[in-house]
């Protein structure tokens, strides 16, 4: 394998916010995978050792380590927004249709 480009080091408060993290449980499957790939990385371990250790991508683990190295730890924990389609609706068009759909049926309809 190449040289590792992205050398992930982690200040003691950072471990222990990654740790922290892992020990809730509370957060996403995503972003604890995540946090054990930094601490591993941290570590010193290869990338083929993370990929077998967490069942990961060899994607997963660069990515995580570019992220980490340029944009630091919040943002290799978390996901990036996601481009998506305009709603079609506006709120106040949303609000109306909510209200509509609350009032009672027309004289003669059931719903």
């Amino acid at each position: 394998m190449p040289a590792i480009k992205y050398r992930v080091t982690l200040t003691d408060e950072e471990v222990q916010m990654l740790e922290a993290l892992l020990r809730k449980g509370k957060s996403s499957a995503r972003k604890q995978t995540r946090a054990r790939i930094l601490l591993k990385a941290a570590a010193g371990c290869k990338d083929a050792a993370i990929m077998e250790a967490l069942g990961v991508s060899a994607t997963m683990v660069y990515n995580t380590r570019q992220r980490c190295v340029e944009e630091g730890v919040e943002a290799a924990l978390s996901d990036r927004p996601r481009p998506g389609k305009a709603p079609k609706l506006t709120d106040k068009q949303c609000a109306h249709v909510i209200a509509t759909a609350c009032t009672p049926p027309p004289a003669g309809h059931d719903h």
